[in-house]
């Protein structure tokens, strides 16, 4: 069973983004090849859903999933933290073995 869960912060987020650019109807969360442990997140607005995507909806917000990428990130829960001056998405993925120091990559 393939689930992506988002919290109420990242919704609320994502919702305030979404408005701020005028258009879209979601976020496509996706993998890419990149940094020192091999895969990295990656988040763009969606406007225009692909047939193949798989879509979670959590707290009247859209997330577009590529089923490629489901593979690595199935059971992920997308949060929106502040930590210090700094604030940003963070996925706690429960396939993740190994993340580089810097925090930009992860291994599965």
């Amino acid at each position: 069973m393939n689930t992506i869960s988002i919290s109420e912060r990242a919704a609320s987020h994502i919702a305030r983004y979404l408005e701020k650019r005028g258009k879209g109807i979601g976020l496509r969360l996706g993998i890419k090849t990149t940094g020192c442990s091999g895969l990295a997140y990656k988040m763009e607005y969606v406007d225009e859903p692909r047939a193949e995507d798989l879509l979670f909806e959590q707290h009247g917000v859209k997330v577009f999933v590529d089923p490629e990428s489901m593979q690595y990130i199935d059971g992920t829960q997308v949060d929106f933290v502040r930590e210090g001056l700094n604030e940003g998405f963070k996925f706690v993925n429960p396939n993740e073995k190994a993340s580089c120091g810097c925090g930009e990559s992860f291994t599965v």
